[in-house]
């Protein structure tokens, strides 16, 4: 049975690997590890460029995990994504050809790029772990993380996402540039003949199995979480419904979502217990997707990190 002390080595194992290919991008690389902890889904928002599909690809092979890529677009069926039962001429009968979604790791490419109805096949999948298929439903692998992608500035030809899936997501990160530090090392990696696509060749191998992700979720049930940090999570949540900027606030799922997430924070740092810090950490990534911000206030240039961060400054932190 895993315990806090391997689960974190663990964590640094993987951050290892995933530095062999990717520049910075820390936060990406926790929020992933984060989401496979405690199961709950990443949307990552960037511009084209920022490496969302080789860190996907990175941790996944750091974890000899089973990964597929979903390129979502116009035309895609929800059939495509979760397969469907052929007739075998050889034995007269039907049998499932699974889809991409029948993997450890699955990444959404551009998942605002297809329609409602394709987006709405993977909300079954994300939130009860399983497919129905002609009424059979079928168990999806675990560990099972879907990380999804979207572009911040392209919206002509897009479907975004309804709430009801955006709450699906535990955390949604945002991927900006690199500092000009890593831009540069990133520059001369390629100058030195790295090709990105190769990820054995730049080094990259499996530090963790599938297994020793479930394993490690064992380890979650024994964070300490006091009684004045469950009340701070649960401030932030409510503070959000009634902030005078939002028309949505978030739900109660957001605040477990939080709460869950704050408790693997404090694992992949080592410790046996949820600090505030962790839960103001962890509530723009799990917070900023769920809420509304009024139009009359949004056309001002606030958005909803700008309303969190007036929050996170207004509940009192517990000592």
């Amino acid at each position: 049975m895993a315990d806090i002390q391997t689960t974190g080595r663990l964590a640094d194992a993987v951050r290892g690997e995933v530095a062999k290919a990717v520049v910075g991008q820390d936060e990406v690389t926790d929020a992933l590890l984060i989401g496979l902890l405690t199961g709950g889904h990443i949307l990552l928002e960037g511009v084209p460029g920022t490496a969302k599909t080789l860190i996907a690809r990175t941790v996944a092979c750091a974890l000899d995990a089973s990964f597929k890529r979903i390129q979502f677009s116009p035309d895609l069926m929800p059939s495509d994504v979760v397969g469907t039962n052929v007739f075998d001429l050889e034995t007269q009968s039907f049998r499932l050809r699974q889809g991409p979604i029948f993997a450890n790791i699955v990444l959404a490419d551009e998942i605002n790029r297809t329609p409602p109805k394709t987006q709405a096949a993977l909300l079954e999948a994300m939130q009860e772990r399983q497919v129905t298929i002609d009424g059979v439903s079928h168990a999806l692998p675990a560990p099972f993380l879907v990380i999804a992608t979207q572009n911040p500035v392209e919206y002509e030809g897009t479907y975004p996402l309804p709430e009801a899936q955006l709450d699906r997501f535990q955390q949604k990160v945002a991927i900006g540039y690199p500092s000009e530090a890593e831009e540069l090392a990133i520059v001369r990696r390629h100058t030195g003949g790295m090709e990105m696509v190769d990820l054995a060749a730049l080094g990259v191998r499996p530090v963790a199995s599938a297994d020793d992700i479930v394993a490690a979720r064992a380890v979650l049930d024994t964070i300490v979480v006091d009684e004045s940090v469950s009340a701070y999570v649960t401030a932030i949540v409510r503070a959000t419904r009634e902030h005078p900027a939002l028309s949505l606030g978030a739900s109660p799922r957001a605040g477990v979502s939080l709460l869950v997430g704050a408790k693997a924070a404090a694992v992949i740092a080592g410790r046996d217990f949820v600090t505030p810090d962790d839960v103001k950490s962890m509530a723009p990534r799990c917070l900023r997707h769920r809420l509304m911000v009024r139009a009359e206030v949004e056309i001002e240039g606030t958005n909803a990190d700008v309303v969190l961060a007036d929050i996170l400054g207004q509940v009192p932190v517990p000592r």
